[in-house]
């Protein structure tokens, strides 16, 4: 490979009374702080470690060679090996085809994607709804059109990275409050009105599910925050679809909100639906403006015909096998239950996601290959993703684990908590 080194001179003036022109050498390498970036991040145990998943994802898999229990997957209602989603993606596929063939803005808005746009506004009891290629691809697509110069985000500290990265790409002013905290907010709003010019617009953003430590966004206050400035509300709900609300309906379902109240619910197929996608729902005037001003909606490939007609076919079990939901929520209380008993931390967990608050970034690492050794595959949460002294093993339940699957984990959870001190 050749030698990428090179030599430049910056020339710099270190004082007003010492005007000497000083020459600096600089060695550049196109990609060698890719490796050394890497390196840093394994020495303070902050790098992921991949596992295969090498069959179907369900309560028991085979991973990496092993058959170990699944802690750690999305899949709360099980939903991705249904027989009625699997057959509809695989006959609709035989039907359409593999791919759409096109943006859905220019010849690729096939009648699956606008039968599913459809289905999921009648399951959200909405106006209207759009999906998207993926969760990520709604918010970092949408947030950017939704304010710009002269306008103001205001996000919760804890929000995820994707509505972070969207308001990155704005022009708009951004403002954060603490999380959870709504007489934070309200404080924050309050200066909002005193900047000059006012702003035009006011969008608050909040995940609806916070996804590292399960707990929900008080989005009834938030609302009613909002209300008071004119301001827009804009909950991401990718972890609370299938899981809160009448049916698995989401947030805006679970606190009895309106479309007046909450102008944005986004979400993501790839969760509790089971499958891959995103989505935002709404009044119509949103649709029309989102396949409008939407980039990562008009210049990318429309979802693929038969992923399409899984995520319809996955709506229609939500709204005809009530029991999944139910299922979930006892699994989440009997686990939640028994890891209490024992002594670990789990947080402020409202969901069937539970942290085991860990402390160390080492410490949780430790705790995961623990009971991975056991049979139990959880992933240790490590800063960036979450701050630094707060690592975790988050657990998430499932509708399909038995008693006797969550009480081998208890167990795994128990052992390895007493060795390394937690419990």
């Amino acid at each position: 490979m050749k030698n990428h080194k090179r030599r430049f001179l910056v020339y710099l003036v270190p004082d007003e009374l010492d005007r000497k022109v000083v020459c600096l050498t600089v060695d550049r390498h196109p990609t060698r702080y890719l490796g050394e970036e890497y390196e840093r991040l394994v020495r303070e145990n902050l790098n992921w470690e991949l596992r295969e998943l090498q069959s179907a994802s369900e309560p028991v898999c085979t991973v990496d060679g092993r058959q170990v229990i699944m802690l750690c997957a999305n899949n709360y209602l099980n939903l991705a090996t249904h027989p009625k989603v699997v057959e509809a993606m695989i006959e609709t596929t035989r039907r359409y085809g593999a791919g759409a063939g096109s943006d859905r803005s220019i010849s690729g808005n096939m009648t699956v994607h606008e039968e599913l746009d459809r289905c999921l506004a009648r399951f959200k009891n909405a106006p209207s709804s759009l999906t998207y290629q993926t969760g990520f691809m709604a918010n970092e697509g949408l947030i950017p059109q939704l304010c710009g110069r002269g306008d103001l985000f205001v996000s919760d500290e804890l929000n995820h990275g994707s509505i972070i990265d969207g308001v990155r790409l704005t022009h708009a002013d951004r403002a954060i409050f603490k999380h959870k905290d709504t007489e934070d907010l309200a404080r924050v709003m309050a200066e909002a009105e005193k900047h000059k010019p006012l702003y035009r617009h006011i969008w608050i953003l909040t995940d609806g599910v916070f996804s590292m430590d399960g707990d929900l966004a008080p989005l009834s206050e938030i609302a009613k925050i909002a209300e008071e400035h004119g301001a827009g509300v804009y909950v991401d709900d990718a972890h609370g679809e299938g899981v809160l609300g009448d049916g698995g309906r989401g947030i805006v379902s679970h606190f009895n909100l309106s479309r007046d109240e909450v102008h944005v619910e986004m979400g993501t197929f790839s969760k509790a639906f089971g499958v891959i996608g995103g989505h935002i729902t709404g009044g119509e005037d949103l649709r029309n403006f989102a396949r409008n001003k939407s980039r990562t909606w008009l210049l990318s490939g429309g979802m693929p015909p038969g992923v399409a007609a899984a995520c319809t076919a996955a709506i229609e079990i939500l709204e005809s096998e009530l029991q999944h939901v139910k299922r979930v929520w006892e699994n989440r209380e009997y686990f939640m239950k028994a890891m209490n008993d024992l002594g670990f931390d789990t947080g402020n967990s409202e969901t069937p996601i539970v942290p085991v608050m860990c402390g160390e970034s080492k410490k949780a690492k430790d705790l995961a290959n623990f009971i991975w050794k056991r049979g139990v595959f959880a992933l240790p949460i490590v800063y960036p993703m979450v701050a630094r002294e707060k690592a975790r093993i988050r657990a998430q339940l499932c509708t399909k684990h038995t008693k006797e699957q969550l009480d081998k984990a208890v167990a795994a959870f128990e052992e390895g908590g007493k060795k390394l001190g937690l419990i």
